[in-house]
């Protein structure tokens, strides 16, 4: 299946690729394309859209919190890995506008997508290079998950 976002890819915007490869559809192909294309992409590729402008897999507000894509694909593909729910709060820490109680992993989230973006040729680059980053953090989270059992 075909997805498509808005090219410039920071947090969210690679983490969502690596939520759904891992997750949903493990043949999935992305396209970044122009904020102002992604419905008409989505609508010629027949692409699933995600993290843009009123969408379904976008950011969203729940019990005073902002939610980000990322939580929107594990609340729409009905996810429920404990580890996988604790690394949505990193990267809802790292991705919201105005991050709700963040834990201390989001700022260096955060950090490392902004670096990776600068050192990366285009959003298909940024998205090799980070998504072993996205590996690691969801290896601590199911060590973490582990402990508190």
């Amino acid at each position: 299946m075909k997805w498509v976002t808005r090219a410039g890819a920071n947090v969210d915007r690679i983490a969502c690729p690596w939520l759904i490869r891992k997750f949903v559809d493990s043949e999935a192909e992305f396209l970044f394309v122009p904020a102002d294309k992604v419905r008409e992409v989505a609508k010629k590729e027949t692409a699933i859209p995600f993290d843009a402008e009123s969408i379904e897999l976008g950011h969203y507000h729940e019990d005073g919190v902002e939610h980000v894509s990322f939580d929107a694909i594990i609340k729409k593909y009905n996810l429920k890995d404990t580890a996988l729910l604790e690394l949505a709060k990193i990267v809802r820490g790292a991705d919201a506008r105005i991050p709700h109680d963040p834990p201390p992993e989001s700022a260096g989230l955060k950090a490392t997508a902004r670096g990776f973006k600068l050192l990366s040729r285009d959003d298909y680059d940024n998205m090799s290079r980070q998504f072993p980053t996205y590996d690691a953090f969801y290896a601590d989270c199911q060590l973490k998950v582990q402990k508190k059992k």
